[in-house]
């Protein structure tokens, strides 16, 4: 039971440690990977529909 104990009083000495993002950091992170998840979406739905109209006119 002591090592179960002693385990989670080091978690909490480690957490201590951390350096967390302000929230403008995390904000501005998020709305990063928001934006090139839609870019990339938007790239990728644009080839398959040029890929699908192609393969449409060879056919």
């Amino acid at each position: 039971m002591r090592r179960v104990f002693a385990f989670f009083r080091e978690v909490r000495e480690e957490l201590a440690k951390v350096t967390w993002p302000s929230q403008r950091d995390t904000t501005r992170a998020t709305l990063v990977v928001i934006g090139l998840s839609l870019a990339l979406a938007l790239f990728l739905g644009l080839l398959d529909y040029l890929l699908n109209r192609l393969i449409t006119l060879v056919i």
